[in-house]
């Protein structure tokens, strides 16, 4: 009797190991993987800082990197304003704007008007 007790609870201790192993697995690829990844592209946007970006920190201030150095980053947020923040604090780099915007349309000549305009007198019905 005392035998095969100790036989069965064999085979749930196996099955306790693998629901927990199973469960530790699902927590590693749900939870644990992708904030790794996070924090890695994180730490490259933070690497590829330069004077000239345009940032936004975690607080939501944007402003525009001035001098970086390895802990922290000077920003301009208004003309003449700087404040220091933790390179952690940079949340996104904002697109840079492009270097040649758009030529606005030209506008229509006279000469373009007059030769848009249909003469409908000379219709015959």
């Amino acid at each position: 009797m005392y035998l095969s007790a100790a036989a069965s609870g064999g085979g749930s201790s196996f099955t306790t190991i693998l629901f927990l192993l199973l469960l530790f697995g699902v927590v590693y690829f749900l939870m644990i993987r992708p904030q790794q990844k996070r924090r890695r592209e994180a730490q490259d946007l933070q690497k590829q800082l330069g004077p000239g970006d345009q940032i936004v920190t975690i607080g939501g201030l944007h402003g525009t990197i001035v001098a970086i150095d390895d802990d922290a980053a000077t920003l301009e947020v208004a003309p003449g304003v700087q404040v220091k923040f933790a390179r952690q604090a940079i949340a996104r780099v904002l697109p840079r704007p492009a270097a040649e915007e758009a030529a606005p349309a030209a506008e229509p000549t006279i000469d373009d008007v007059e030769s848009t305009v249909v003469d409908d007198s000379q219709k015959k019905d």
